[in-house]
């Protein structure tokens, strides 16, 4: 027996060798990249790269692609491809369909039916490899007159991209475009107002994970990446959300973290079990969480304004008003962009205006605290960090740069013709944006 156990304890003590400079191989390309909405770190951070700081129509743009139908997803950026998601309407217009939620306003009807696609560019020139019609439907609802039926963001492992169409399905697919796996049995999602679905999934090993908050039954689900299979699924006694969680690991443990109405939660990624929760936030939560150093940062501004700082040593069970709340906040927290923690700062808009809070993430202190964008209005993507610099784009086509740090600084304001609600994505040299028309890549003149 002795001689048949070790052999097997060496094989053992390999594979998780093995495994782990494998886990260690990915997170370094993953650095180089920008696989996650929020990118590699899910902060809003590239850490490697260096992108332009000043650029035009006629300046540093390597190339700007012509997209078809709209969507607010976030460029995915990995190795020579970027991969966008859009809806495209297509055959005779139907009559007019308004969402029928309680309460909606501001929402566009559905006229026509939509293909739900995946698209590839070339890093390098711009050009479309290939685009791949995952799904066609009449959808259920429109959404509010800022959305579209294509903003949850894809994520990507480096060798799969998964794309996520809410209510229109998940799609596993290869770097070539062939389909790997799908679910389409969610259902129609019911959405507070009617102003549509963003959610975006996170990847963390071979855990995909999806948030399904609405306005009736929402969970949380956990889906084996190689092959769509449900690893578990736990309700939420929640309401209509567009936050997208975000796997913290703490102490040898990954923690799913989940924004909601009701409760900010840390999930076990093993189980699905709660960890810890914490109430104080508002209702219409849409900005994700972020993390970093042991803490956990969320905001909310809708019917009330909330931001909590959670230190998760310690943190179990029911931890509202507790010593585990670091600090909050109750003034100029976010609504629509999400939060950006770089360094030792924490970044977060008021509601979603040209007004930007930089405090210390561990203390809550103003470093230097508010400051108002100027030329920046209207901004719904999230802001994103690199190389000392933070990069905030608007609905009127303008991003401004602001040098990081106790005093920060605009560096440039940089305008293009088009308009911008998704998020930019940073790797290497570049800076992709993606506008209502067009997918930008920026780059130093140097690198064209």
């Amino acid at each position: 027996m002795f001689r048949v156990r070790q052999p097997c304890l060496w094989l053992i003590g390999w594979l998780v060798v093995a495994a782990t400079a494998h886990a260690d191989d990915v997170s370094a390309e993953s650095n180089k990249n920008w696989p996650h909405w929020r990118g590699p770190l899910q902060t809003g951070v590239a850490p490697e790269a260096d992108p332009p700081i000043e650029w035009s129509e006629k300046e540093n743009v390597r190339w700007k692609t012509a997209l078809p139908g709209k969507g607010h997803s976030t460029p995915i950026v990995w190795g020579d491809r970027v991969f966008v998601t859009t809806a495209v309407p297509f055959g005779d217009p139907l009559p007019p369909r308004h969402s029928t939620a309680p309460g909606t306003h501001d929402g566009v009807p559905v006229t026509h039916r939509h293909m739900f696609l995946v698209i590839a560019v070339n890093r390098s020139d711009g050009k479309i490899v290939w685009q791949r019609t995952v799904h066609q439907k009449l959808p259920h609802e429109g959404g509010h007159y800022t959305a579209s039926l294509a903003s949850n963001s894809a994520v990507t492992d480096g060798e799969h991209l998964f794309a996520f169409f809410g209510s229109h399905g998940l799609y596993c697919l290869g770097f070539n475009g062939e389909l790997k796996w799908k679910k389409d049995d969610f259902g129609e999602m019911q959405t507070k107002h009617g102003h549509g679905e963003s959610a975006s999934p996170v990847l963390h090993g071979n855990t995909l994970i999806v948030n399904w908050d609405q306005d009736g039954p929402c969970y949380l689900l956990a889906l084996d990446k190689r092959t769509g299979r449900e690893i578990w699924k736990v309700s939420r006694p929640e309401e209509t959300s567009w936050s997208s969680p975000i796997v913290v690991e703490h102490q040898g443990q990954p923690q799913v973290i989940v924004n909601g109405t009701n409760r900010l939660r840390g999930y076990d990624l093993a189980t699905g079990g709660v960890i810890w929760e914490c109430g104080g936030l508002s209702s219409n939560i849409v900005a994700s969480p972020v993390a970093a150093d042991g803490m956990v940062f969320a905001g909310s501004s809708y019917e009330k304004q909330s931001l909590l700082a959670v230190r998760l040593d310690g943190a179990d069970g029911d931890i509202t008003g507790s010593v585990r709340v670091a600090w909050s906040r109750s003034r100029t927290t976010p609504y629509v962009p999400s939060l950006l923690v770089y360094g030792d700062a924490l970044y977060f808009h008021a509601h979603y205006q040209g007004v930007l809070t930089r405090v210390n993430a561990q203390t809550g202190a103003n470093q230097p605290g508010s400051f108002r964008l100027t030329g920046v209005s209207n901004v719904y993507a999230s802001p994103v960090a690199a190389a000392g610099r933070v990069y905030i784009s608007d609905l009127e086509g303008r991003t401004i740069v602001v040098k990081h740090g106790d005093n920060p600084q605009p560096l440039a304001l940089n305008k293009l013709n088009d308009i911008f609600a998704a998020s930019p994505a940073l790797a290497g040299r570049d800076l992709f944006l993606r506008g209502e028309k067009f997918l930008y890549c920026i780059t130093a003149e140097a690198e064209k």
